[in-house]
C-alpha cells in the first residue's frame, strides 16, 4: 500500500512540475536596426510592469527569435518591442506614445494605451511557439 501511495505522489509532483518551452518568432520588424527586447509574463499584476523572464533577440532578414526554457507549464503573455537605438528601453515621444514598434501575443492591441494582459495571455501546457508580427 505504502508503494501505491508514493508511485501515485510523484506521478502527481512531476505532473505540477512540467516544464515547457515557449519558442517567440518575430516577423515584419521594417530594419535590422537594434535588437528584440522580449518578456514574458506570468501574472496580469505584473503584466508589462516586471517580466517574469526576459531575452534579447538579434534581428536578421527582418526577423527575430528567441527561446525561454524549463518555464513551469501555466498562463503567460509575451510582449515585445523593437530597440532600434539598442537603448534597452521603449521609446516614447511627448505625449507617451511609443516611438519603436511594439507587439503583444495574440496580436492583442491597446486601445488608448497599452494591451491587456486578458488579451495576450495564452496556454502553455506543452511546447508552444507564439508568433508576433510588428
Amino acid at each position: 500500500m505504502k508503494k501505491i501511495i508514493v508511485s501515485a505522489l510523484l506521478l502527481t509532483a512531476s505532473f505540477s512540475f512540467s516544464q515547457v518551452t515557449i519558442n517567440v518568432e518575430i516577423n515584419g520588424l521594417k530594419n535590422n536596426k537594434g535588437q528584440i527586447m522580449i518578456g514574458i509574463y506570468n501574472s496580469e499584476k505584473t503584466f508589462l510592469e516586471k517580466t517574469f523572464r526576459e531575452n534579447i533577440a538579434l534581428i536578421k532578414n527582418n526577423k527575430a527569435t528567441a527561446t525561454f526554457t524549463n518555464l513551469p507549464a501555466g498562463e503567460y503573455a509575451v510582449s515585445i518591442f523593437h530597440d532600434e537605438n539598442s537603448n534597452r528601453k521603449l521609446d516614447m515621444n511627448f505625449m507617451g506614445i511609443p516611438k519603436e514598434d511594439y507587439a503583444a501575443s495574440n496580436g492583442a492591441k491597446g486601445f488608448m494605451g497599452p494591451p491587456k494582459y486578458a488579451d495576450a495571455k495564452f496556454k502553455a501546457n506543452e511546447n508552444k511557439t507564439v508568433v508576433l508580427k510588428i
